[in-house]
């Protein structure tokens, strides 16, 4: 059992979420690589990425302190396990290294990308954090983040990024646009047209994935074919069908009946399934192997989730 104090670090770092980054940058990694070679870029972009969505994390809860206080006051910043100054910094050094290890990327691969769509993350995040969270535009600006992500994986591409990557990206933003949305009202009870709402959103993200091998032509590489979505024919609709069937299945549990604790498991769901959805694009273009070694990240973030809380 880890000591208090670390605990509440990890509750802060909200760390079973953080595999999800990963999974994300393993996904745009291997979309345009055929392994994770060269190491020393894929797990600068990696280290990247979980850097700065633990520092998404960490400024978020010190941002919304105040709101904590009255909604969630057992958290470690307004239960006050840490202080609200060196969480503030130790998420600022977090960010800055995160950008910092984005640009690393771009001197060893010589891809401008890198450095550029790093920055740019790390943008989002203040922006979301300290701006956008409390606004209409928050579910929207969780999105962008998360289809930055999924781009900062495939930054180090040799060549174009083509039109099935921004569709991976975008579907992906599109989904963690309805996640968030549906979870905006977690601590309290929830609306239940803003359930239904959501759950459409969500729902036309994973169509959206689903249909990327679609935009596949000839301009695309060999090696980045979605070849395995296209060998598998109508199974590759029906896999679709049973993810995205079940993750839906869940969030209508919580329109049926929108408490906070049912809400809050349905988010938990949705945010763990990102893994399984990261894996399922993977599978298309690299192969079940590939695919397999992503879905793993569940492991450590359902073992992880049953001591930290993940929303």
């Amino acid at each position: 059992m880890p000591e208090p104090r670390l605990r509440s670090w990890l509750q802060l770092f909200r760390l079973p979420n953080v595999f999800t980054a990963a999974a994300d940058i393993f996904l745009g990694f291997l979309l345009v690589h055929s392994s994770l070679e060269p190491w020393w870029i894929f797990l600068s972009l990696l280290s990247a990425s979980c850097l700065m969505y633990t520092a998404g994390m960490v400024l978020n809860d010190v941002f919304d302190v105040a709101i904590d206080r009255i909604e969630r006051p057992s958290r470690p910043l307004p239960a006050g396990r840490i202080p609200l100054q060196l969480a503030l910094h130790v998420g600022g050094v977090m960010l800055g290294a995160g950008v910092a290890l984005g640009w690393a990327a771009t001197a060893l691969s010589g891809q401008w990308r890198c450095g550029v769509v790093a920055t740019l993350l790390g943008v989002m995040i203040i922006a979301y954090d300290r701006i956008l969270k409390r606004t209409a535009l928050a579910p929207v600006a969780m999105g962008v983040c998360r289809s930055l992500n999924v781009l900062l994986g495939a930054s180090a591409a040799t060549e174009p990024l083509h039109n099935i990557h921004w569709m991976i990206a975008a579907g992906l933003g599109v989904y963690i646009t309805g996640v968030t949305w549906f979870a905006r009202s977690e601590a309290s009870k929830s609306h239940k047209g803003q359930l239904v709402a959501a759950i459409g959103v969500i729902a036309a993200g994973l169509a959206t994935l689903a249909c990327f091998p679609l935009l596949a032509d000839d301009a695309l590489p060999p090696d980045w074919q979605p070849v395995y979505a296209v060998a598998i024919g109508a199974r590759w609709w029906m896999l679709w069908g049973v993810l995205g069937g079940w993750t839906v299945l869940q969030c209508a549990k919580a329109v049926a009946d929108p408490k906070p604790a049912v809400v809050q498991a349905a988010v938990k769901h949705c945010i763990v399934s990102l893994v399984i959805f990261d894996a399922a694009c993977c599978f298309a273009v690299r192969d079940i192997y590939w695919a397999a070694a992503i879905w793993a990240l569940v492991i450590p973030t359902l073992w992880l989730g049953r001591w930290i809380y993940s929303t």
